[in-house]
């Protein structure tokens, strides 16, 4: 009887090996860079375009108040003898007050840019996803891997330039 049983379990085991190479052994694999992907858009590489132009105007606002700072702290060196304490304590309260509205617009400026840019990308970066998976199921991958995550590939098996082509042909930038 054991060895009906040692014959039967090597059968079985030499079954699940026969079967485990037939599933394995024809997986197909694909990797893509879902960060390159995404900022390779035109849509991306439009939003960067169009947020550099809303937020230019604060930013050059920005640069004229940091000047005034820089002309106030030159007429504080420049004049250290020759003005009277009232001046200088003025002109002192003007830059400390230039300063906290600068550090403040900067902040303000940061944090807007900031969440403007996560929205973008998060959107982005959804709709890069359902592309990346049409292309795989269109090219019948059973295996799509960020790169991040891939010690090695052949290159062969990169598809973010045909996931970036079919982005923008799905979502063509406005």
């Amino acid at each position: 009887m054991s060895l009906r049983f040692g014959l039967r379990l090597a059968v079985a085991c030499f079954a699940l090996f026969a079967v485990s190479e037939a599933v394995f052994g024809q997986v197909k694999v694909g990797i893509v860079s879902l960060q390159k992907a995404v900022l390779d858009t035109a849509e991306i590489k439009k939003a960067s375009a169009d947020m550099e132009t809303k937020y230019k105007p604060r930013q050059q606002e920005m640069e004229k108040l940091q000047k005034d700072l820089q002309a106030i702290q030159q007429q504080l060196q420049t004049n250290s003898g020759k003005l009277t304490a009232v001046a200088q304590s003025d002109l002192t309260a003007q830059g400390q007050q230039k300063q906290r509205d600068l550090q403040r617009m900067s902040e303000d400026l940061q944090s807007d840019v900031n969440a403007e840019r996560n929205e973008i990308l998060a959107s982005s970066g959804k709709k890069m996803q359902e592309i990346v998976r049409k292309l795989a199921e269109d090219k019948g991958l059973d295996v799509v891997v960020d790169v991040q995550s891939t010690v090695y590939f052949k290159p062969a098996l990169d598809i973010t330039a045909e996931a970036v082509a079919a982005y923008d042909k799905a979502y063509p930038a406005k």
